[in-house]
């Protein structure tokens, strides 16, 4: 190991050791893990410390948030039902199917008078990157039991879904763009390999390792330790072989959670298994770490260099993307659902942008997208601002929420925020998910 990278592992062994003794403790403030993560990442940046640096650290770096992101999909959408979609499930349903490609659509079009640099693909590109949410920036706005349960569990499964459901619009955005990797194959070649192939890949695997895994359980042949490991295994498995054939790791590993959870469910594991012991369990712990980390590589090697070069138009698109770009949608796709005024305000402006955002902002690094010095700084802009403020508004809001909530369902015995919550949307949909 280099000085260089021997430096790099022991900044990010301090900081990741630092935030877990005091965890607790920030847990019960508005200060959550990717606040943490991406101001150290800053501060060991090129324009702080400079011991981690993209230039030199890249192969890591990408193998790092790219299994982040891939442990993310696998284990959001292993846990997803098809209840989840009928019981109260218009909210995230329409969040899923009118929001997110309204979000998309005004991104790139909000790009196009603020950035007159870029191309048509570009702003498209820089809508669809920053379009899916991540719960865990402002974890309380999905969590607080003061919020009605009909909206924690659109909230968090919109979170859960939406990354995954984003990644065509990003790979055909790409592909439609001379100059990069991705158009070598043309719109065409991605279309097959990256969303067809990877399918094929991803619910083959999925299907075949949920199966045997649910057949081991049912017989008593695996312990609870190594149910876990299964887990990570089979969606490395997808993501590789999908790979392999050029297709799309991401696609594969998504479409293979949903294939793994519905065949682990349609299995009976023996009556003496501990309810602790869920199979994803480790992969979400896996997929946390690795989620914070890349949260330090953010703040680093995008953030950092990105504060250096601000000027109106990034912020001006920053602040309108995490408003009008979310929240005019959002009005649009509850439309006639009866949902009041609050309640839209509420869902709009919790929807931060976090992880995935990340990974396809870096991945645009890789691929040598043309415009990407102006590109990755809106993209590190908006999902930083989104880190401060979703994150230090989601207790407030959700306090606020609240109290709005418990009198309106005083006063209004058929208040539609108080119908239709699922079975067991009380609790946090994923679990463990990411470290807090």
């Amino acid at each position: 190991m280099s000085g260089g990278s021997a430096w790099t592992g022991a900044a990010v062994a301090a900081v990741t050791a630092g935030y877990a003794l005091f965890s607790r403790r920030l847990a019960s403030t508005p200060v959550s893990a990717p606040m943490v993560f991406t101001g150290f990442g800053v501060l060991i940046g090129p324009i702080g410390l400079d011991v981690l640096d993209l230039g030199h650290d890249v192969g890591p770096i990408l193998t790092l948030i790219e299994a982040a992101l891939a442990l993310l999909l696998f284990t959001d959408s292993m846990t997803v039902r098809r209840r989840d979609l009928r019981t109260g499930g218009f909210l995230p349903l329409r969040l899923l199917a009118v929001g997110l490609p309204l979000s998309i659509g005004a991104g790139w079009l909000l790009a196009w008078p603020l950035f007159p640099g870029l191309t048509l693909w570009e702003f498209a590109l820089l809508g669809a990157v920053l379009a899916p949410t991540d719960a865990a920036l402002g974890k309380t706005a999905c969590s607080s039991p003061r919020v009605p349960a009909l909206v924690r569990h659109g909230l968090d499964v919109e979170s859960g879904l939406n990354d995954g459901l984003a990644l065509p619009f990003f790979l055909m955005f790409l592909a439609a763009i001379p100059g990069t990797i991705a158009s070598e194959e043309g719109v065409g070649g991605v279309f097959w390999r990256a969303l067809v192939v990877s399918t094929v890949v991803g619910l083959a695997f999925g299907w075949v390792g949920g199966w045997l895994l649910a057949l081991a359980r049912a017989r008593g042949w695996v312990t609870g330790e190594w149910q876990q490991v299964v887990v990570l295994a089979v969606a490395f498995c997808a993501y590789s072989v999908a790979t392999a054939l050029d297709g799309s790791g991401f696609i594969a590993t998504w479409m293979g959670g949903l294939a793994f959870g519905v065949a682990l469910r349609q299995g009976k594991p023996t009556g003496g298994e501990p309810a602790e012991k869920r199979p994803a369990d480790l992969a979400e712990y896996v997929g946390g770490l690795l989620g914070s980390l890349s949260f330090l590589v953010f703040g680093a090697v995008l953030l950092g260099p990105a504060l250096e070069h601000l000027d109106w138009r990034i912020i001006t698109y920053a602040v309108l993307s995490l408003t009008v770009v979310r929240m005019l949608p959002v009005a649009l796709a509850l439309a006639g659902t009866g949902m009041r005024l609050p309640t839209l305000a509420y869902v709009g402006w919790f929807g931060p942008r976090g992880l995935a955002s990340v990974v396809f902002g870096l991945l645009l690094v890789e691929d040598h997208v043309p415009g990407i010095e102006l590109l990755g700084r809106v993209i590190a802009v908006t999902i930083g601002l989104s880190i401060l403020l979703h994150g230090m508004s989601a207790p407030y809001f959700a306090n606020r929420y609240g109290n709005w909530y418990d009198t309106a369902k005083a006063t209004t015995p058929d208040l539609r925020e108080a119908q239709d919550a699922p079975a067991g949307a009380g609790k946090q949909h994923h679990g463990p998910r990411r470290l807090r």
